[in-house]
């Protein structure tokens, strides 16, 4: 049987919603994932901060970083013996994404994608597509360009560790209309547009892909979806945008380098289903050569918690659609550029619209005359909910996104 599926373009939000029927997508139900009460998963986080940074004071893990995700399986030497582990290390939003940890061991041998339509066994294609939980690992290192979009099926996982594994020169990584995925430890860079081709999503269902905007991540109506220790660069549009309702998503421990817009994160200031958004994004280091959107968000909720940032040339952190931000121990440096300091930008929108929005910054480090501009409760005086539980110190940011990006990871030794 072939199902039509199309591929949206954020620039081509005009005809998304009409392109979602025709696509066998439901425009009008809910993303399964949001939670009611966004301040508890925020809590949560601190907590998994919190104790993480006390065991390693306590010299309680030889290894131990402070960072909650990485010291829950990078002390274990035979990590690569439980590999799906990882899966319950995640924290924030995306902490339920369990990708394929409750399947079997899919082994990538063969670094081809010659046809999006009947791939090959062995090839990446041909495991994402599979209806069953699969964990993906790579045999050795390989660069794999993609003649089309990766669209990846329900319960999967991609995890680099152990091979350095690139995905660049050609398509890269869809997430539509699935859920629980994770995408851990690869290298991402010089996507490009692909498109007006059959690609494969399922073993029985394949269709027909329009023009694809060449994000490195792009995730279209999906949730549950975790983003962990990428390296991301160069793209043709953004590394990792999220539109169309997704939600549930946490982003984390990734590298981010030479490119412009960077995140997306929501279809249109119109596309209101988007408000169900969460996200979270967490000990990223955002480096050099990024000029904006870190991410840019337009509704929902997002934790912004002890990321780096040390460079862009606009703004880090905007919105366009009364979007909740809530920045918490990040360290933000600023460009030399002295009409750029300002961390946020309320994109094409009046002061007398934006100052009810609630952006609030606690406990950041802002730096070469960095500012953050909050608005709503944000700027309340007697805003004081999280100081008992606030982000760990902005002085620890650096020491937490060290290892930020792809790991260099060999068997028989903690990672």
């Amino acid at each position: 049987m072939v199902v039509l599926t199309v591929a949206v373009s954020c620039t081509a939000c005009a005809v998304a919603s009409r392109l979602l029927r025709r696509a066998g997508g439901d425009d009008d139900g809910p993303v399964a994932g949001a939670v009611e009460d966004p301040e508890a998963v925020v809590d949560d986080v601190h907590v998994s901060i919190r104790n993480s940074t006390a065991r390693r004071n306590l010299a309680y893990l030889s290894c131990g970083t402070g960072n909650p995700i990485d010291d829950c399986w990078r002390c274990d030497q035979d990590w690569h013996k439980n590999r799906q582990r990882l899966a319950d290390c995640g924290i924030g939003f995306g902490r339920n994404a369990i990708g394929g940890r409750d399947g079997k061991i899919y082994v990538v041998t063969d670094p081809s994608d010659d046809d999006a339509v009947n791939p090959r066994k062995g090839t990446l294609r041909y495991g994402v597509i599979q209806d069953e939980p699969l964990w993906i690992i790579f045999k050795r290192d390989m660069v794999i360009t993609l003649k089309q979009e990766l669209i990846m099926n329900s319960f999967k996982t991609i995890d680099g560790r152990g091979a350095n594994v690139h995905i660049s020169g050609g398509a890269c990584i869809t997430i539509q209309y699935v859920s629980n995925v994770i995408i851990h430890g690869l290298h991402i860079h010089d996507c490009k547009p692909t498109g007006n081709a059959m690609v494969r999503s399922s073993p029985s269902h394949y269709g027909w892909r329009t023009i694809a905007d060449g994000d490195a991540v792009s995730i279209f109506g999906a949730s549950h979806i975790w983003v962990d220790h990428c390296s991301l660069s160069n793209c043709a549009d953004g590394l990792i945008d999220a539109i169309m309702g997704s939600t549930a998503i946490t982003v984390s421990n990734n590298y981010f380098t030479h490119h412009n817009e960077v995140m997306l994160l929501g279809h249109s200031d119109s596309y209101v289903k988007d408000k169900a958004m969460q996200v979270t994004i967490a000990f990223n280091h955002f480096g050099e050569g990024l000029i904006q959107r870190m991410p840019r968000c337009r509704h929902g909720y997002f934790h912004v918690v002890n990321n780096d940032y040390t460079h862009w040339e606009m703004y880090a952190i905007g919105g366009s659609a009364e979007p909740t931000i809530n920045s918490q121990g990040n360290r933000y440096l600023a460009p030399t550029n002295p009409f750029a300091k300002e961390v946020t930008k309320r994109v094409e929108t009046a002061q007398t619209v934006w100052q009810s929005w609630n952006w609030r910054s606690e406990g950041d480090l802002l730096l070469n005359g960095a500012y953050f501009t909050p608005s709503g409760a944000g700027a309340s005086a007697s805003y004081s909910r999280a100081s008992s539980l606030g982000a760990k110190s902005s002085s620890m940011v650096g020491s937490i996104t060290s290892d930020a990006g792809a790991l260099s990871c060999r068997k028989g030794v903690a990672c």
